[in-house]
């Protein structure tokens, strides 16, 4: 059988920029391989040093929707498209050297929202299901100008430009969603991207989301952004049904025209030829879509089509590395969510695929010395990965190849619109869907195919389980444990020192071995105390 084994290079990963490589050999998975296998690791494990160093640069790669199922499924998939039976496969970021919890809960809510949870990982404080950007003491949905600005959380970005670094946001998503939202506006209803959007009553009292990036900090002082979002930015109406501007505003020209007031060199770019032709701009505005980006597997891959998620990624840190003082990037995958939504089960697998390797590209252009990359997800699915399919099952495949057991899917979702097009094909009402019953099988090779749900929902909702960290760099052991997700912004600026603790984490560099010893002390001595 296929297998991957690490080989001793794997330790590149922890000090060095290049991914962790691995030797494929081919052998039987037998005692002496495992135990080969599990010596291998241990030794890699037992070469960790802390690195206690400050990180002048951080990357906080967020992949909406990414619970453990999604990791888990996607990198089978990853394995599978490259030939692999896939359970072996790892993730780039699974063999960064610190891994933790994160709970996702919103203060009113068991599963959250991706407004709150943004909220909760970009500034710190946890709040509302649908709110961004504010504490949880002004009501959703309303606005009183005394509470409101009582209400406003600042976010990593806005710490990071205080202490003069250069930052910057790339999402799949509208740049006016939730996720990206919070990481430069306050708002009371995470659906305010448009004017039109927010009541009569309040509109006086809160700009909307786009307006808000534009207009006031930090979002004006964000050197690179990248998503798509072009029709709330009143640039041009296209496909989207979120909202239009009512305002007759062009925002894109706003931004333009600031900028040009600053005296800053800059550019505003709708694709990704124009993308790829930045260089020296001191800020930039890219929008590649009239509302969302194109999900990767539909992308026009030409000049003219939307840049990937990894091309962004790439142009951004090429953007941001130019500055003395380091950087702060924040990168949402944000159309795995979406794909879940609909029971896209490949779609979401592919999106995360595509999220791993701009991690990849990140890392091959960081160091470990200096960069600290901090991996997780805002919240989790209703995903699940079930039955007992064989080893090397198509991962998008059935749970099982019996003649006279119901048909089922490996991956499934506890509700959302797949019910109606499984009730269709008969296999809830009736008892006799069976192999010999193709009817479900005709479309599963198409990219929106639709996986089972056994209960409707129009859209299927979050799961409310832990959510993983993955952390690598400079004081990236900060990121072992369980977590408030309200954590994440704090330990991410107190390594790069800013922030509400911008000295909290200075220390002198000490080993795991010498931490380990002197634990090893300390219970000694509470032991003989006792």
């Amino acid at each position: 059988m296929r297998a991957l084994e690490t080989v001793a290079a794997c330790v590149l990963l922890l000090q060095a920029t290049a991914v962790c490589k691995y030797l494929e050999v081919v052998q039987i998975e037998d005692k002496n391989y495992w135990y080969e296998l599990g010596k291998s690791r241990l030794q890699d494990q037992l070469k960790k040093t802390m690195n206690l160093n400050r990180a002048k640069n951080a990357i906080f790669f967020v992949g909406d929707g990414m619970g453990l199922t999604t990791v888990t499924a996607s990198r089978i998939y990853k394995g599978q498209l490259n030939g692999e039976t896939g359970e072996e496969n790892y993730h780039a970021f699974d063999l960064f050297p610190d891994i933790g919890l994160v709970k996702t809960y919103n203060t009113d809510k068991q599963v959250p929202d991706s407004a709150g949870t943004a909220t909760a990982m970009f500034c710190g404080v946890k709040t509302k299901y649908y709110t961004a950007g504010i504490d949880s003491t002004l009501p959703t949905g309303e606005c009183d100008p005394e509470l409101y600005e009582a209400a406003k959380v600042d976010s990593l970005l806005k710490w990071a430009q205080d202490a003069g670094k250069r930052t910057g946001l790339v999402t799949t998503t509208r740049i006016t969603h939730a996720t990206p939202s919070a990481a430069y506006a306050h708002i009371a209803e995470r659906n305010w991207e448009c004017d039109g959007k927010i009541p009569p009553e309040y509109q006086g009292c809160m700009k909307d989301i786009a307006r808000q990036l534009v207009e006031e900090s930090p979002g004006k002082d964000i050197n690179v952004v990248f998503g798509g979002g072009q029709q709330q930015l009143g640039f041009a109406i296209g496909d989207d049904d979120s909202c239009e501007r009512t305002d007759g505003l062009n925002l894109t020209e706003i931004w333009e025209n600031d900028r040009k007031a600053e005296g800053v060199s800059h550019r505003f770019v709708i694709n990704r030829g124009q993308m790829e032709e930045l260089s020296t701009e001191d800020k930039v505005l890219g929008l590649f879509g009239f509302g969302h980006m194109a999900y990767d597997l539909e992308r026009d891959t030409g000049a003219d089509g939307p840049p990937s998620i990894v091309n962004m990624t790439v142009k951004a840190i090429q953007m941001l590395q130019r500055g003395e003082n380091g950087f702060m990037l924040i990168v949402e995958g944000g159309r795995i969510d979406h794909a879940h939504h609909d029971n896209f089960a490949k779609l979401a697998l592919s999106e995360a695929v595509r999220f791993e390797e701009a991690i990849s590209a990140a890392l091959a252009m960081t160091s470990r010395d200096d960069t600290l990359i901090v991996v997780t997800a805002d919240h989790s699915h209703s995903l699940t990965m079930n039955g007992y399919p064989k080893r090397g099952n198509d991962i998008l495949g059935f749970a099982h190849d019996e003649l006279d057991k119901p048909i089922y899917e490996t991956l499934t979702y506890a509700n959302g619109p797949g019910y109606n097009v499984h009730r269709k094909n008969g296999s809830i009402d009736s008892d006799e869907y069976l192999w010999k019953d193709l009817t479900l099988m005709e479309d599963r090779d198409e990219t929106r195919y639709m996986h089972f749900a056994p209960i409707y929902e129009e859209t299927e909702t979050h799961g409310g389980e832990d959510v993983a960290v993955y952390a690598i760099g400079p004081q990236s052991h900060l990121f072992n444990g369980v977590f408030e997700q309200s954590y994440l912004a704090h330990a991410i600026s107190c390594i790069g020192k800013f922030g509400p603790n911008p000295t909290l984490c200075s220390s002198a560099p000490v080993s795991a071995k010498s931490t380990s010893v002197l634990i090893m002390a300390f219970l000694y001595i509470l032991n003989r105390l006792i």
